[in-house]
């Protein structure tokens, strides 16, 4: 990035408005309402810190640092749950250089690499709890979703713009609240952006095709699984949840529940259909 190599970096620089969409007045909102409210606010990112600032900066503006009270590039993520604090030290930065190991966390600040135990070790400072709750929001199951979930036990919101693409419904049934707390998008559906592959079909389901003149079957995805088993709740875009209180109480997948309880603002429509007999690839 700092030596413009190749053709991307240089290409975003120049171009940024080509390639990134600025941040919602809402979305940064209710991050303000957040941090009013108390929440200590994380940006968690694989990217280097001086990539970072010119993402943050175009997106949110030159004030983006205001918005969190830790941030965290080059995290490596998904290493960054996994591994321990020997093998991933935090690391302070200088003129966006990374400078010697930290032994550990003892304030809030912009760091470099690290791992989520020493992270946590700060936040219990911070809060003055002994086990504060964390809810993180991730758009790769591979890198967020998962390990943020398996290793560190944290709250995971599944950000999957594939729910932006698919006919969606709600069932009544799944309604968690009365129409007053509603967000923006809880009403008619907007207009998809985007189609459904042709190629590939469905995110969430796949069609197999019956024996002779059997009909059909419709089996969930690997990738549909993974999203009720590691996720909290799945969500478009945080655009979708800024709009409300911060107390709404959402509907969360569990085992106990149905499948499609923790899609906000409410689940596809393909998953809907005869969710009895769908079964799981």
């Amino acid at each position: 990035f700092l030596e413009d190599c190749g053709t991307y970096f240089p290409e975003v620089k120049n171009n940024p408005d080509k390639y990134l969409q600025r941040c919602p007045e809402s979305v940064k909102k209710w991050l303000k309402q957040l941090k009013s409210a108390g929440k200590i606010l994380l940006l968690i990112t694989s990217s280097h810190s001086d990539y970072c600032r010119l993402l943050c900066e175009h997106i949110i503006g030159n004030d983006f640092e205001e918005y969190f009270d830790i941030v965290i590039t080059n995290a490596l993520k998904p290493g960054f749950f996994s591994h321990t604090p020997n093998q991933r030290p935090f690391r302070t930065l200088e003129n966006d250089e990374e400078q010697e190991a930290l032994l550990s966390l003892d304030k809030p600040g912009w760091y470099s690499q690290g791992n989520a135990i020493q992270l946590y070790e700060l936040l219990k400072k911070m809060t003055g709890k002994l086990d504060p709750k964390v809810v993180y929001f991730g758009d790769s199951m591979h890198s967020d979703i998962f390990p943020a979930h398996h290793y560190s036990n944290w709250e995971t919101i599944f950000i999957l713009e594939e729910l932006l693409g698919d006919e969606v419904t709600v069932p009544r049934e799944t309604e968690a609240e009365p129409l007053e707390k509603k967000g923006k998008y809880e009403g008619d559906q907007p207009k998809a952006p985007y189609f459904i592959s042709r190629q590939w079909g469905s995110f969430f389901v796949d069609r197999v095709p019956g024996l002779e003149n059997a009909e059909e079957t419709i089996v969930r995805t690997w990738s549909c699984k993974c999203i009720s088993t590691y996720s909290t709740i799945a969500i478009p875009s945080i655009e979708a949840i800024a709009d409300l209180p911060l107390d709404y109480r959402f509907t969360r997948f569990s085992s106990n529940s149905s499948a499609t309880a923790g899609y906000y603002p409410r689940p596809p429509r393909v998953l809907l259909p005869n969710e009895e007999s769908v079964t799981m690839k």
